[in-house]
């Protein structure tokens, strides 16, 4: 069972990630000067995005629920969490290799092409919604009834059994 303290630092953690996450999606194009220091920002935002996905999966685990056996249950009602996730690491990591790319070799040439726009765009629009629903689903992983037996879970497993 995921103790109080334990949930508010892991909640802390998560916070911390997405927030670096929001600093480079926010403020790397001013250091499209510096390209080795851009791609090291990049990485490091592909791993935090990674690290997020990590914890709310282990989140999951520690769940009465899973525990129980009702995995289909927590992974039905985080879906769409679920499903951002990987599209926006998919996103990101594919416009971090365009950006890298095109940029690399002549950092003092502005390069920006439609295709890259487009890309940038749907990244962007694409986290907005990551940030949403991943505070949205941490902070409802803090739900006492995920972590003990209660006559929902009880309902639900009937629910699944029949």
């Amino acid at each position: 069972m995921l103790q109080t303290s334990n949930y508010s630092l892991v909640l802390s953690l998560q916070f911390l990630l997405l927030s670096y996450d929001l600093f480079v999606n926010s403020f790397s194009e001013l250091l499209r000067m510096a390209p080795v220091i851009q791609l090291v920002l990049f990485i490091i935002q592909d791993i935090t995005i990674l690290f997020n996905v990590i914890i709310i999966f282990l989140m999951f685990f520690n769940t009465f629920v899973f525990q129980a056996g009702l995995v289909n249950l927590l992974f039905h009602k985080f879906k769409g969490t679920i499903i951002l996730s990987a599209a926006y690491l998919a996103l990101s990591i594919s416009f971090h290799i365009w950006v890298m790319n095109c940029r690399w070799e002549n950092s003092n040439i502005f390069v920006w092409t439609n295709g890259m726009q487009a890309l940038f765009v749907f990244q962007r629009l694409v986290g907005v919604l990551y940030y949403y629903f991943y505070k949205r689903t941490a902070i409802h992983l803090g739900d006492p009834r995920f972590y003990q037996d209660s006559v929902w879970l009880r309902k639900e497993f009937a629910h699944v059994r029949s």
